[in-house]
């Protein structure tokens, strides 16, 4: 038993991401760590991305809020209305049922952290057709 009476649990070991197929008009390497596919989980998402030069993704509409940290190079992040870059060391975030799209403008890509609250889905997306 916990200090609190609760039935004890351990920790839940993820000994690697799942690659995940994106969208977009290159290849793009998306490692989930934790979320549907990888975890089951469907209150949060946690995936590394790895995209380069010059990706674009359709734009789209999401059912979650996506909290997004850059690690390396530029993500651009269109909305209605404008657009901003986010550099290295620099994050984001986009609020569900506003529409966005995501590209890396600059020559080396972009990598970057991302958190979907609660988990990403394809059915919850809303990718524009």
């Amino acid at each position: 038993m916990t200090p609190s009476g609760g039935k004890k649990q351990v920790p839940t070991l993820i000994a690697a991401p799942v690659r995940v197929e994106a969208a977009g008009n290159k290849p793009k390497l998306i490692e989930e760590y934790i979320g549907r596919v990888n975890s089951g989980t469907h209150a949060v998402s946690i995936a590394h991305m790895h995209s380069p030069a010059g990706w674009q993704e359709p734009g789209q509409t999401p059912e979650f809020d996506e909290f997004t940290l850059v690690l390396q190079g530029k993500l651009r992040v269109e909305y209605s209305g404008g657009s901003l870059d986010v550099t290295a060391g620099q994050a984001v975030v986009a609020h569900r049922g506003e529409w966005i799209r995501y590209s890396t403008p600059q020559t080396d890509g972009a990598e970057y952290i991302a958190v979907c609250l609660p988990a990403f889905s394809p059915d919850s997306v809303n990718r524009d057709r």
